[in-house]
């Protein structure tokens, strides 16, 4: 086996900071993810370097069948593989689509100069595409590239998907190779014999430089190409072919059945946003008819008080609409009314006292524009009745202000006994 690389594993704060760079780009040369799955994206290349040092993100440019060249990113280095008590490292290329996470990534075996794809293989097609059932269930957004990388190494260490080729030897040597041959019991297609003792499985990413995948496919030597032997059975030969049919069609009802789930999971997901849409509408109406009912009971609260305040005038003033019917025409109009307390008495004197200068001012303007009264005398008499106009004025201000703030008082007083 080639031991693993010397280079040191790259900086993470150096990782973070390259796929926060090129996540975060705009215009042309932006990647083709949506806005709302970069973080997520970032979140899983960052995870899976922390557990598996040996990748490495890239951006590099992917060539699809139909020939279309986007600019995506790659996970590019080797994965452990542990092989009869052996740990080797396979190395491989985890394309993240333009479609990523929503849908799996595309993952392909990346083998050196000196290596071959074992065919044929159940999880490894000849072009080196990978196909475990991890990335044919592949949740979004639970999947992730950690489980991913563990489901890979556990499908190949039960399966290895590489060995290495034959190369011409210039020196032969009757010697056996020293190294243990992992692959001895591997044979490729139509009954091909393994290649003698010495191979190796896999190399680290920098052991080699990687042809790559899938715009440059990996060409097989001639002579690795299966050849069907004269020792193959008919029935056997029709057994495969059934078999490899069945294998489609069920494959193809899986890929139906997952297109259907699919839509059915799209509708019940708009479903849910319209459902969540009307809970929003509804939690905020009932929060309007809430307030709107605290605000009735305070309204409440207050005609009740005012009810309480107009049935005590009355029944405190009943019995004086009493006395003033029997005395009939001997009515004393200074006795009609009689203030509360001292201070709503202090307000009527004030007002009084107010308005009564307000008509002698009055009087005496008529009286200065009839020439009855000298202009002189008008000027200070007016002046005289303005000055004590304005002590009466703010008289009855201050003594409002009191009344205000001992009717506070009163109505909390009358709240704390309606609450209790």
């Amino acid at each position: 086996m080639v031991p693993p690389s010397s280079t040191p594993p790259p900086n993470p704060q150096q990782i973070q900071q390259f796929l926060s760079s090129v996540l975060s780009q705009r215009g042309p040369s932006a990647l083709p993810y949506s806005e709302d799955t970069k973080w997520l994206i970032r979140q899983q290349l960052v995870s899976l370097i922390s557990n598996y040092p040996s990748l490495e993100p890239k951006s590099a440019t992917f060539t699809h069948n139909d020939g279309r060249s986007v600019n995506l990113l790659q996970a590019d280095g080797t994965i452990p593989m542990p092989f009869q008590g052996v740990t080797y490292n396979i190395p491989i290329i985890i394309w993240l689509m333009e479609s990523y996470p929503r849908y799996a990534p595309a993952v392909y075996v990346n083998p050196t100069r000196d290596m071959i794809i074992k065919r044929p293989h159940p999880h490894v097609s000849p072009s080196g595409l990978v196909s475990i059932p991890y990335l044919h269930n592949w949740i979004y957004p639970s999947s992730n590239l950690v489980d991913l990388v563990l489901h890979l190494s556990s499908a190949f260490s039960r399966d290895p998907p590489l060995y290495s080729q034959r190369r011409p030897n210039p020196n032969p040597s009757p010697s056996p190779s020293p190294n243990p041959s992992i692959n001895s019991s591997m044979t490729s297609t139509y009954g091909q014999h393994p290649p003698p003792p010495g191979p190796r499985v896999a190399a680290t990413a920098a052991a080699a430089g990687y042809p790559p995948s899938p715009y440059g496919r990996v060409q097989h030597p001639q002579h690795s190409q299966a050849r069907p032997t004269s020792t193959d059975d008919a029935a056997e030969v029709y057994k495969r072919n059934a078999m490899n049919k069945l294998v489609e069609m069920v494959h193809g009802d899986i890929i139906g059945m997952r297109k259907a789930r699919e839509v059915e999971m799209e509708g019940m997901f708009s479903a849910q946003a319209v459902l969540r849409r009307r809970e929003e509408e509804i939690n905020k109406g009932l929060k309007e008819m809430q307030d709107e009912k605290e605000g009735l009971e305070q309204q409440l609260q207050v005609v009740l008080m005012n009810a309480d305040v107009l049935d005590s005038w009355i029944r405190d003033n009943e019995g004086k609409i009493k006395n003033l019917g029997k005395k009939n025409n001997n009515v004393d109009v200074d006795e009609a009314i009689h203030c509360v307390d001292v201070l709503s008495k202090q307000v009527l004197d004030s007002t009084a006292a107010d308005l009564a200068i307000e008509d002698v001012v009055y009087s005496l303007d008529k009286a200065v524009q009839d020439g009855v009264v000298p202009f002189d005398q008008y000027l200070r008499n007016v002046r005289l009745l303005s000055r004590e106009q304005f002590f009466h004025r703010a008289t009855a201000s201050k003594v409002k202000e009191a009344q205000m703030q001992a009717q506070v008082a009163n109505m909390a007083a009358r709240i704390s006994h309606f609450v209790s």
